[in-house]
């Protein structure tokens, strides 16, 4: 084999991979936006249909070959189709020793917990559920058995969503955090919190729906690309630049939640659409990593649209969507329901300030699920034993306890760390920023295109091509440390409560 006959081949298989991979992400839409409610037996016979084909493409001696040559042959090779065969490498390592049936089946297993799910949080039935939490767990330990034997199995879970992690590094970082939240709440705690029942009256939904429009527009997603639907939980996905999908969820007594919804949805969707569009059908499109993604996606969410500058500049808008509901309130009222830091049940609904407590409850339940030191039916008895201990807060049901998310049922363990890493990826990058733009005058101007582009120019447009974890350091010149993070929580949270 040959340089050219290696590129031209590992650009054949990514692309047929690609259209897999398109496939398989719109049916995902649909199975959760319009899809009929009894349609999933087929949908789950056609997932593990595709998932055998992908597989194939995946581990075909043709891929491998140029896969490997082109590892071998890096200066050759140039930058990209290094980092693609880098990729590809260590996937078809992981993927090779696994039986295909396995894989297809794992595949269909995932898409029948979803719908499990669905109905086991609407009717508050865990028992129905567990089952499924239980075949996933084992399957994912079982392919970490073949794919890394010396490797504790939650550690390959952690890792595949943030290469270079395990148990020990997350322990570190929550460690670190939980130094900073735990005292800071119990002086919050103390004080009185501002009045938030204007936001807890009828706000229609189809008006909440012409609000989600003003944020897209605000945060300048492109629709051409883009566009937002209706799910029981939020998400986005992304197949290509060219095209994503987000979701968001409406609460009639809420209306700021799916604000910062589409918000966060929308940081994700602004990484997806601005990685360089010569990505699109090979393994360098999309975000480095989850953390990369959180980083975005909190970002936008949190250190853009809770600040006191966004919400001035918004508040014209969101008085003209509901005049009725707002007319005797101010947009510093609204600064500060939308920073009411107070133990909550719900992960998504959470403030800035607790969120991270959310997601160490998770961490802590899904170590002791991989370990076994946790059986799967006294899942709900340790989530609402940690909610207790963490947030004083007594869990009245499984739907608002350990059924509120839909990760688990995607198979996504490992998954939540992300969250609360990549908030604090973001606070140290934002700490460069500002030394490069006016951040706080755009955001006050509703000008955010510039910091758009500057997240643009610094991370979104590599997509994997750079590893995750040389973002941070690369972008600001210093090892990553959760001080940042901790610092920006206690001096915007002091501040708010007059500590």
């Amino acid at each position: 084999m040959d340089i050219n006959t290696a590129k031209h081949t590992l650009d054949e298989i990514e692309r047929k991979q690609f259209a897999y991979k398109y496939v398989l992400a719109t049916v995902m839409n649909d199975a959760s936006t319009v899809a009929p409610p009894e349609s999933y037996t087929a949908r789950g016979t056609a997932f593990g249909i595709l998932s055998g084909e992908t597989f194939k493409l995946q581990t075909s001696p043709e891929l491998k070959e140029a896969v490997y040559y082109l590892y071998e042959n890096k200066d050759e090779a140039g930058p990209e189709y290094f980092r693609r065969a880098e990729l590809l490498r260590e996937n078809i390592r992981k993927m090779e020793n696994i039986p295909i049936e396995e894989y297809m089946a794992y595949s269909e297993l995932l898409n029948t917990a979803h719908v499990a799910w669905l109905n086991a949080k609407k009717n508050n039935d865990f028992a129905s559920f567990a089952p499924f939490i239980r075949k996933i767990v084992d399957t994912q330990i079982r392919f970490a058995s073949i794919t890394d034997p010396d490797k504790d199995p939650y550690d390959v879970a952690l890792d595949a969503h943030e290469e270079g992690t395990d148990r020990e590094y997350y322990d570190r970082f929550f460690d670190e955090v939980k130094a900073t939240l735990i005292p800071l709440i119990a002086k919050i705690n103390e004080k009185e919190q501002p009045d938030n029942s204007w936001l807890k009256v009828s706000y229609p939904v189809e008006v909440q729906k012409k609000l989600s429009d003003i944020v897209m527009d605000t945060f300048h997603l492109d629709r051409n690309h883009c566009v937002l639907g209706e799910t029981e939980h939020p998400y986005t996905n992304g197949a290509c630049s060219q095209d994503v999908r987000i979701t968001t969820h409406y609460y009639e007594n809420d209306p700021v939640a799916s604000v910062f919804s589409v918000i966060h949805e929308g940081g994700h969707a602004n990484y997806e659409l601005h990685v360089n569009p010569e990505y699109d059908y090979n393994v360098l499109s999309g975000g480095a990593s989850m953390a990369m993604h959180e980083s975005q996606s909190r970002f936008w969410e949190n250190y853009v649209g809770r600040s006191e500058n966004f919400i001035q500049a918004f508040w014209p808008r969101f008085r003209e969507t509901f005049p009725e509901q707002t007319k005797r309130h101010t947009a510093e009222e609204l600064y500060r329901c939308v920073n009411l830091a107070h133990p909550s049940l719900v992960r998504t609904e959470a403030d800035e300030l607790t969120y991270s407590l959310h997601i160490i409850i998770r961490y802590e339940i899904e170590k002791k699920l991989f370990s076994g030191e946790l059986a799967i039916e006294d899942i709900p008895a340790a989530w609402n034993e940690k909610y207790k201990e963490y947030l004083g807060i007594t869990v009245p049901n499984d739907t608002l306890g350990c059924l509120q998310d839909v990760h688990w049922s995607q198979g996504s363990f490992g998954y939540f760390p992300t969250y609360s890493l990549g908030t604090a990826y973001s606070a140290q990058i934002l700490d460069t920023m500002r030394k490069e733009l006016d951040f706080d005058q755009l955001v006050r101007n509703n000008d955010l295109e510039p910091i758009l582009n500057w997240l643009t120019e610094h991370i979104y447009r590599f997509g994997c091509l750079k590893k995750p974890g040389t973002y941070v350091p690369d972008i600001t010149g210093k090892p990553f440390t959760a001080k940042y993070y901790t610092d920006y929580l206690t001096e915007k949270f002091s501040k708010l409560y007059d500590l």
